[in-house]
């Protein structure tokens, strides 16, 4: 495997890679008739990708673009996705991952909070790209992917830093939903890159990754931190094959992962309950899967799943800030517990409760990581964007607090009890209950809003909106909860649309006016038994 240490950088281990595997593929899309680019399938070798990546190399530097600027990539999950990360890195390049779900107010946040010096977009996504830029203050240039052949990039409006990138120059921007509102900027080094994909690669157990030997299925977005780093950097130091669909479709599992030849298979919650809903097919146990890999599977189908399908299911915890896993990968497993792994050398982990005190085994607190009681800090996100405080926050007392709810076990285990405060999970996106309120509470019809999670037996949980409207005349009908929905899809990712509304004469608060959700609905009732309660799920669909 491709050895690295705190000092090498993405563009070093890509090239040691491209040298050491350059027979090996890389970077594989499955077959899928239905899709609108690579429809036939492809792969492509290190040593095809060693090529694109210098190829695209010289045209950015050809435009001035080089260390210190920020590009934002909006290429949805192609593999051009990751021959242009690849490329801008060795560059001294921060990339901006866009999610293709974001309409144009959510876009432009984004443009003007990272302050891209370039957008290279699908001819596609134009259009949604003007759009955002119509809203934004900065004005970064725009490339179109299908240009790069035939025509020299936008010049660069400032010249690069002198120098060469480093481990600790920032590799990416990764924009994560936080319980204030508006998503924070995440920014990923290339040492956090490349140390995530080390840890992963040399986690063994029954996650043990063989040399050039694995192809890893990957069905979630290259804007998200699992598939763009953990898993490809696990290939990449391997010489293994990141296999990358283009999004999750129960219908086609099978046949992507059997015919691309899958070993290793990554999941959420949502992967596991959708497919175990699907017929029984003759695919399911022709595959070579040797493990799967992801969080958030129902305790009553974990075992359901590895019985009907044959392979083990290893429940991890990662985060965008940190995403060194910890993962319930060795014998005996505790299968259905919600089991996540155990500290180990390079990221202690603690309980604690709200006053930074170790709680009991067995009790309920929030889940503290970090490297060291040394270095606490190290291999783990650089900062919040422009945004100091919030990061010192996170790290206050010198642990990380993740805001996640875990019990550990006399004997280490730790176990996964409940989401962050005010973070909605649906199908494996974060969602900030603030940032759906704060757009709700501008539309006119709208006087006070609570927005929280309900379960979803499909999609883990879904988003439920509690409204109480300006005027009593205001009537509380479908038509209207339709109109709201229609005002939050219009303007947010489909996703983050409430799928349930719920139109309530007032929002219970506390003396100093703090909304109390926990009071909205009597404790052990099921909202969505209300007979007042709007079921707008069917109309949350992407564009």
């Amino acid at each position: 495997m491709i050895t690295i240490d705190d000092s090498t950088t993405i563009g070093d281990a890509f090239f040691s890679a491209t040298e050491r595997y350059a027979s090996n593929s890389l970077l594989a899309v499955p077959a899928n008739p239905a899709r609108n680019y690579d429809a036939a399938g492809r792969e492509i070798t290190y040593a095809q990708a060693a090529d694109a990546v210098r190829g695209l190399m010289s045209q950015y530097r050809a435009s001035g673009y080089g260390l210190g600027h920020r590009i934002g990539l909006f290429l949805e999950s192609r593999p051009e996705h990751m021959l242009h990360k690849l490329a801008l890195n060795a560059l001294g390049v921060c990339c901006v991952p866009i999610n293709p779900d974001y309409r144009p107010r959510e876009l432009a946040y984004v443009v003007d909070h990272a302050k891209v010096d370039l957008i290279v977009a699908l001819t596609s996504r134009h259009d949604a790209v003007q759009a955002a830029l119509a809203l934004t203050r900065h004005q970064p240039p725009v490339a179109l992917l299908e240009d790069f052949a035939h025509q020299p990039l936008p010049t660069a409006s400032m010249p690069a830093a002198a120098g060469e990138p480093t481990g600790d120059t920032p590799a990416s921007i990764l924009y994560t939903s936080g319980t204030t509102g508006q998503p924070k900027g995440c920014v990923l080094s290339h040492t956090y890159e490349l140390v995530a994909g080390h840890w992963y690669a040399h986690q063994g157990g029954l996650g043990t990754v063989r040399e050039g030997q694995e192809r890893l299925y990957n069905p979630l977005p290259l804007f998200h931190v699992n598939a763009s780093i953990l898993s490809f950097y696990c290939m990449l130091l391997s010489g293994g094959c990141q296999v990358q669909t283009d999004r999750f479709q129960p219908s086609r599992w099978w046949t992507e992962v059997v015919e691309s030849r899958a070993t290793i298979v990554h999941y959420l919650g949502v992967v596991v309950s959708m497919l175990l809903s699907q017929p029984p097919s003759p695919l399911e146990r022709a595959h070579c899967v040797r493990f799967g890999y992801g969080a958030g599977v129902e305790p009553q189908l974990h075992a359901v799943f590895e019985e009907r399908y044959g392979f083990p299911l290893l429940e991890l915890w990662g985060m965008t800030e940190m995403v060194r896993p910890l993962c319930d990968n060795h014998a005996p497993r505790q299968v259905g517990t919600r089991a996540f792994g155990r500290a180990r050398p390079g990221l202690d982990a603690c309980v604690m409760d709200e006053s930074g005190q170790v709680v009991a085994d067995g009790s309920p607190g929030e889940l503290m990581v970090r490297h060291s009681e040394t270095t606490p800090r190290r291999h783990f996100f650089s900062s919040y964007l422009d945004n100091p405080t919030a990061t010192e926050d996170a790290w206050r007392g010198g642990w990380f607090h993740t805001g996640d709810i875990v019990t550990r076990s006399p004997d280490g285990m730790l176990h996964f009890m409940d989401r962050r405060k005010n973070i909605i999970r649906r199908s494996g996106e974060n969602i900030a209950a603030a940032e759906v309120e704060a757009l709700l509470l501008t539309h006119p019809l709208v006087a006070n809003v609570a927005v929280m999670a309900l379960p979803d037996d499909v999609r883990e949980e879904e988003v439920l909106a509690c409204v109480v409207l300006k005027r009593r005349s205001d009537c509380e009908t479908a038509d209207n909860a339709r109109a709201l929905f229609d005002f939050c899809n219009a303007n947010l990712a489909y996703y983050k649309a409430p799928g349930w509304l719920w139109f309530a004469t007032e929002i219970p608060t506390t003396g100093t006016q703090k909304i109390q959700k926990h009071r909205i609905f009597p404790e052990g009732q099921d909202p969505r038994a209300l007979p007042d309660m709007h079921d707008l799920r069917a109309y949350k669909k992407r564009n």
